[in-house]
């Protein structure tokens, strides 16, 4: 069975975006960029929630695409060419979306899960992601912590309930950057 994995940059205070919705903090280096691509070379499937879909939407299929970046010039090719499901109650078509999904999140993902393929990759998305920790829907969680305090912001897994988790490992990239990953 496919798993769902939770890829998620947040800042020390536990924030996916600044006060003001800003995500200018995020350091990508060389060993994170690396550590990116291989997460990506587990999954076939790319999950967001809308607003985070509307930024990668906003920005890959345009200025991505006229980006010198090593790792956009990696990416882009990525995100076009890997199916992406779009999770809305507000939406039921999104341009560049290969699927719109909108009621039952647990029939949705236990759907997908049971297609055949690679793992599932949920990015960013904090609501959607804290939706389905608590319908115990993650199997994995790859939080990479940045050396930032943005004092206020978007939290990274706004959640009405206690989770426990486990350790898989932590691993330091670029000298600043902590990720680690969790089990349910």
């Amino acid at each position: 069975m496919r798993k769902v994995i939770y890829w998620v940059n947040t800042s020390v205070d536990g924030f996916v975006e600044g006060p003001h919705g800003e995500f200018d903090w995020a350091l990508v280096g060389p060993e994170l960029d690396q550590y990116s691509r291989d997460v990506h070379e587990h999954v076939d499937t790319l999950l967001y929630g809308r607003r985070v879909f509307e930024m990668m939407a906003g920005y890959w299929p345009t200025a991505g695409a006229a980006s010198d970046d090593p790792h956009d010039q990696w990416f882009l090719p990525v995100w076009n060419s890997t199916p992406k499901i779009v999770f809305s109650r507000s939406q039921r078509s999104i341009e560049w979306a290969d699927e719109v999904v909108g009621g039952d999140l647990a029939a949705a993902i236990e759907r997908l899960r049971s297609a055949p393929g690679r793992d599932l990759l949920l990015t960013g998305g904090a609501e959607l992601a804290a939706r389905l920790s608590e319908l115990d829907l993650i199997d994995e969680y790859r939080i990479a912590v940045h050396p930032v305090v943005l004092a206020g912001g978007r939290q990274v897994l706004p959640l009405t309930e206690r989770r426990t988790l486990t350790l898989v490992d932590a691993t330091v990239l670029d000298e600043r950057v902590t990720v680690m990953r969790y089990a349910r």
